[in-house]
């Protein structure tokens, strides 16, 4: 397997020097170790993936160095942009190193959400015309690869891409304590959430943990989950499929439970449900200030406002962040019982127990069962 320190060291000796990316499960220990030993000029967790290019980009400019970028291949799209009309060299000739978990890979039982992903990924990266190499666990391949990629980007002035197979890395130890002050757990708020919820609220949950956790408190809480839609993948989104939804029929009591890294990947998102004059929706922000699902790395949720940010996007209520389960549980009760536009913050600890299972049902099957329940409940309020 490949050692997080050896490769990175391999690649300071290279000349690479700067970090960035947004974090993912089949590289969380090369991004662990990165956020160890590189300091903050060095590394910069981006929002999402196409900022990391932009920031890539600059470096690039300052230094005239080549820099590294890492990501999930789910995340790919997000780059898409950026890199045919930035960093191509039909363009702005940008050289950079794309360093991409390989999820869904052919061959390799995973989630529904990546199954097509990790099957067009090759196809996608040579649609973009980038050439790229797989890494496997061969350490000595892999720092071969690693080389050829280097001295492609350096002589075509391009990117390039470095594909990572799951398990290539090794455990990485990390050094790294986050502090975790906080005593209340995210699945805790969102069983607080659904018990003083209305059973006809829809629910629209974003991707990694919380939606995994609404899931299991409804079978916990003993709760039918036709109210729920799951937002498996497309991090960042679930809230603009809840306006989405709002939008179309105002007088449905509709809560989005979103995460801090999910918010900030596409934060200006929020603008369009601030400005809806005419729509019913709660927006609950349960923030760790991690991207608990893919290693727990750091992001900059607990370092901002985002209160005030949902303040300026011109929410009607806005109340938070809060810590403590008695202001969590009467906020709860409060704002649900309110119309409008409301945003409610919530601090919780970082970290999932870890025999959080996955949804049993298939993402068209909860599609299909979702969109029947949103058909019963319409018909309820005409009647």
């Amino acid at each position: 397997m490949i050692s997080p320190k050896i490769f990175y060291e391999f690649l300071k000796k290279e000349g690479i020097e700067f970090f960035t990316g947004v974090p993912d499960s089949l590289l969380k220990e090369f991004c662990q170790y990165i956020e160890e030993k590189s300091s903050n000029e060095n590394h910069i967790i981006a929002a999402n993936e196409g900022c990391s290019i932009g920031l890539a980009t600059g470096y690039h400019l300052e230094t005239g160095q080549i820099p590294l970028v890492y990501l999930q291949n789910s995340g790919l799209g997000n780059t898409i942009n950026p890199l045919m009309s930035l960093t191509d060299k039909e363009v702005y000739s940008i050289p950079l190193i794309l360093l991409i978990g390989w999820r869904g890979e052919p061959g390799i039982k995973d989630e529904p959400q990546h199954i097509k992903q990790g099957r067009v990924t090759t196809r996608l990266l040579e649609a973009l015309e980038i050439p790229f190499k797989v890494l496997n666990s061969s350490e000595k391949e892999s720092i071969e690869k690693t080389k050829w990629a280097i001295n492609t980007a350096k002589k075509s002035s391009s990117p390039v891409a470095l594909l990572v197979k799951k398990g290539s890395f090794e455990k990485c130890e990390s050094n790294i304590i986050m502090k975790n002050e906080l005593t209340i757990s995210r699945e805790e708020v969102i069983s607080m959430i659904i018990k003083y919820s209305s059973n006809r609220t829809t629910f629209v949950s974003t991707t990694g943990m919380i939606s995994r956790e609404l899931y299991e408190q409804r079978d916990i809480q003993n709760q039918d989950k036709s109210n729920d839609f799951l937002t498996v993948g497309s991090m960042g989104h679930a809230s603009q499929i809840a306006l989405g939804i709002a939008n179309i029929n105002p007088s449905r009591k509709i809560i989005c439970l979103d995460g801090d890294g999910a918010l900030l990947m596409h934060l200006g998102g929020i603008t369009n449900i601030g400005t809806r004059n005419d729509i019913d929706f709660f927006h609950i922000l349960i923030n760790n200030g991690a991207h608990d699902s893919v290693g727990g790395q750091p992001t900059v949720g607990k370092k901002v406002s985002l209160t005030k940010v949902a303040e300026a996007c011109l929410y009607n209520n806005v109340i938070g962040p809060i810590t403590e389960k008695e202001d969590i549980i009467k906020n709860i009760k409060k704002l649900s019982k309110l119309s409008g536009k409301r945003f409610l913050e919530i601090h919780v600890k970082k970290g999932a127990r870890s025999n959080l299972g996955r949804p049993k049902e298939t993402p068209l099957e909860n599609k299909f069962r979702f969109m029947n329940q949103l058909r019963k409940n319409q018909t309820t309020l005409n009647s």
